[in-house]
């Protein structure tokens, strides 16, 4: 058991030593705070809870830095999204903070105060308990805080899934430069990342499947590749109408060529494929919403020569393809599992959502 000593100044200091022998001591202003405070701390020390006060100094700006670090199973694009909340969020304001000071009501206040999209909000806080989590681990904190927040409700947004006929009306307009590129979206559900790393050798058309092995992404401007969403290697069938045009396709080319590849050969990006091709014909299909004033008059912008050119907000994006794959696939009597499979999903209920 520790001891008790009255000071000159009329405080209480409660000292005793932790598991590992070492002196701790800490002040009070009525003796019964310090005799409790000592029954806590042994309690601890018997049950294997004890946490010493001088390992929650640590402040948590450099300790989420640590914690960032350590992780070594994320994708390139998820590390820089993480960075990303560490450094325009909890830094900010848990930075020069130590692990010991962070509250429970201080990080309800701090949540509730981030004006984001609710699965903004709830992307911060993940990380910002996941980093606290690891504190408690390395027996740094007795409990994470940042439990049982109230946080943001997301409400599910519409999803646009394709007919058949929508997919071969927008291959169409595109073009033939990229009509194999729809095609092959919509009906195999690979991310983009996973199409833009794509070489031929992991094409088979004897057997109808791709391999699903890499992936790349752009981070911070440079395209850095990596391991699939879930780093795992996946095959996906091909529907028997694409293998004519694959095999056209790939004629000629290296095993390591990339199967869809950028203007300059280089990796394609999205925004190049969006920008040129998919945007502009799926304005021409109505599949993007208009913009309107407060006067619910249509908004344009003027191109150079004053030609008018309608502003929406609502594009359709390369991943909706995914969605459409997902929903052909059901739609047509696919198992759910096996389109998770074809997918790279954790769950069928994702799936299914």
């Amino acid at each position: 058991m520790g001891t008790i000593d009255k000071m000159a100044n009329g405080r209480y200091y409660a000292r005793w030593r932790t598991p590992e022998g070492k002196s701790r001591s800490k002040s009070f202003t009525r003796k019964k705070d310090a005799e409790g405070h000592l029954v806590h701390v042994e309690g601890t020390k018997i049950t294997g809870g004890y946490i010493d006060p001088s390992r929650a100094r640590v402040k948590v700006g450099p300790w989420a830095d640590q914690w960032l670090a350590g992780k070594t199973n994320l994708t390139p694009k998820t590390r820089e999204r993480y960075g990303d909340a560490i450094e325009a969020h909890i830094k900010p304001r848990w930075g020069e903070v130590q692990l010991a000071q962070v509250t429970h009501g201080d990080v309800q206040k701090w949540i509730a105060g981030i004006r984001l999209a609710p699965a903004s909000v709830r992307k911060i806080h993940r990380v910002f308990s996941q980093v606290l989590a690891t504190a408690v681990r390395d027996g740094r904190l007795a409990r994470n805080v940042a439990e049982d927040i109230s946080l943001p409700r997301v409400h599910a947004t519409e999803k646009r899934f394709l007919s058949h006929a929508q997919v071969d009306d927008l291959a169409q307009l595109v073009g033939p430069h990229w009509r194999l590129l729809v095609l092959f979206l919509a009906y195999t559900g690979l991310r983009w990342g996973e199409v833009a790393a794509l070489r031929v050798s992991r094409v088979d058309l004897t057997r109808r499947r791709v391999v699903v092995a890499e992936s790349v992404s752009p981070v911070r401007g440079v395209m850095v590749w990596g391991a699939t969403k879930g780093h795992e290697r996946r095959e996906v069938a091909l529907p028997q109408f694409l293998i004519a045009d694959l095999e056209t396709a790939i004629r000629g080319r290296e095993p390591n060529d990339l199967l869809f590849s950028g203007p300059r050969g280089g990796v394609l990006r999205a925004q190049t494929f969006q920008r040129a091709a998919l945007t502009p014909a799926a304005e021409e299909m109505g599949l993007c919403i208009r913009k309107f004033d407060a006067g619910g008059q249509p908004v344009s912008t003027t191109a150079p020569g004053g030609i008018k050119i309608p502003v929406f907000t609502k594009h359709f994006h390369p991943h909706e393809f995914r969605h459409t794959a997902a929903s052909l696939a059901i739609a047509a009597g696919a198992d759910v599992k096996v389109v998770q499979r074809m997918l790279g999903h954790k769950s069928a209920t994702m799936t299914l959502d």
